[in-house]
């Protein structure tokens, strides 16, 4: 007797309509729940009930959209990204969500950006954080979060080993919640990518977040963009670029940098062997700061630097030839720049004093001026013409041009009687030595000056590094 043809099509009929019943069973069990709960049923969730993937940004579910969907969910075991960004679920219903986390050990991507969340809700997600062990991506961007509420997140970072991208851009730490993010990256060497774009982070804050990437073995790409970490912050940031041998990207966009930070990040880029992404624009860096940062790398062989973002600043043709020297070394580096025109400020370069060529041959020579002078004065009258001395010189090779030579005849010559004198040359050598000391002693003044601010900043950003930071980096550095 044949066996009927459709013997094995019935099989999987059968399994197929298992799968609907049991789809349908559990999209009944969600609109009833709705309907209990006097919320909108989400059509678009009921499509895609056994789906990876279940985007519903923007889909305005409010609490008790979001209490029924986190009942089902709890069981749910194929869902791996959920996105519920915008959805107003505010402090009350993101503690359903928690509560869903905790139980489904599936999902491991969660989108919980701008839901008004605030203090209350970021308790309520770091307690999930610290039993969750999937989740893997997790974005709080825009939730209100003020400078305690970072202290939950860094003792939930303490715990949790699975997060490895973490968004806390948009929200609003600045001072206090510096310190605790500091903390957080201290714990915690699992994170890979952080994102704090558009916080408030600046002086302690932004020097303790530098104090924990000092010891963090972990994040490759930082994004501090649209914060105020000035140059006390980038004073910080050079100590990172110096030890941290795992940040690939870092993002410095608008943080009130100045020439001198700038110069300050380049000895840092000097002696990094690991950054590839760099981003300064919409920085008061000026043309300086950006050729002290170009210099840097061209002259670090161990530099690995592919992309440098300046946008904001001008060049010149002198940067050019430096970048196309630069890329002779590292040619995989792109530059991005605002275009022609920049400007190098510098003082105009100081005038030479000519009686120096005469001080140099003597010091060359190890000749007193009497000797010099003897050897002009074939006379013995300790006097020759002006004609003689011009003569003397340019037989002698003494490096003066025709106009400085001649300055310096005008100046010896004081009496004007077409002679120079042995008592006028000692005269002019007294007061050039006299000029030259006085030029030494404010360029060491200036220098002092430099070395005293920048021990000041230096000073400044440790302490504005908390206790347990500064010995952790302490110990760091010893290893």
């Amino acid at each position: 007797m044949d066996e009927p043809e459709n013997e094995w099509d019935t099989d999987l009929e059968d399994a197929e309509n298992r799968k609907s019943k049991h789809d349908l069973v559990k999209s009944e069990q969600y609109i009833l729940d709705c309907a209990r709960r006097g919320a909108v049923p989400c059509s678009l969730f009921i499509k895609n009930l056994d789906g990876e993937h279940l985007n519903l940004n923007h889909y305005g579910l409010g609490v008790k959209g979001v209490q029924a969907l986190a009942c089902l969910l709890k069981t749910h075991t194929k869902l791996l990204k959920l996105e519920l960004e915008d959805n107003n679920i505010t402090i009350e219903g993101v503690k359903y969500i928690s509560d869903m986390l905790i139980e489904n050990c599936f999902i491991q991507h969660l989108n919980l950006a701008h839901n008004q969340l605030q203090t209350a809700g970021a308790k309520a997600i770091c307690d999930m954080l610290r039993e969750n062990n999937t989740l893997e991506t997790v974005n709080f961007s825009g939730n209100y979060f003020k400078d305690k509420d970072a202290k939950f997140f860094a003792d939930a970072f303490a715990v949790n080993s699975t997060v490895r991208v973490l968004d806390l851009s948009h929200n609003e730490f600045s001072l206090e919640g510096g310190e605790h993010l500091g903390r957080l990256l201290v714990k915690n060497q699992t994170l890979e990518v952080l994102n704090l774009c558009w916080n408030h982070l600046r002086l302690k804050g932004a020097v303790a977040v530098c104090g924990g990437l000092q010891v963090n073995n972990s994040v490759r790409k930082l994004d501090l963009s649209w914060n105020g970490f000035g140059d006390e912050g980038a004073f910080a940031l050079t100590e990172v670029l110096k030890c941290n041998k795992q940040l690939e990207f870092l993002d410095l966009t608008n943080n009130r940098i100045s020439c001198r930070g700038a110069k300050m990040l380049a000895t840092g880029l000097a002696m990094n062997s690991t950054l590839q992404f760099l981003k300064l624009s919409r920085n008061p860096l000026t043309l300086d700061g950006t050729m002290a940062l170009l210099l840097a790398v061209k002259d670090n062989q161990s530099s690995t630097l592919e992309e440098l973002d300046v946008s904001n600043v001008l060049v010149n043709e002198a940067f050019l030839q430096l970048l196309e020297e630069t890329r002779k070394y590292h040619p995989k580096l792109l530059l991005h720049y605002a275009g022609m025109g920049g400007w190098v400020s510098k003082k105009p370069k100081e005038k030479t004093d000519p009686m120096k060529a005469i001080q140099d041959y003597l010091v060359e020579r190890k000749l007193r001026l009497w000797d010099f002078f003897r050897n002009i004065d074939k006379a013995g009258t300790q006097t020759v013409s002006i004609q003689e001395f011009r003569g003397a010189l340019q037989n002698l090779h003494i490096p003066l041009q025709k106009n400085a030579l001649e300055e310096l005849i005008q100046r010896l010559d004081v009496d004007r009687n077409g002679n120079i004198d042995y008592s006028e040359l000692l005269q002019g050598q007294k007061d050039f030595l006299r000029k030259s000391r006085h030029v030494e002693n404010q360029r060491q003044k200036v220098s002092s000056s430099e070395e005293k601010m920048l021990s000041e900043l230096s000073l400044r950003v440790k302490n504005m590094i908390p206790a347990d930071l500064r010995h952790d980096s302490l110990h760091s550095s010893k290893r």
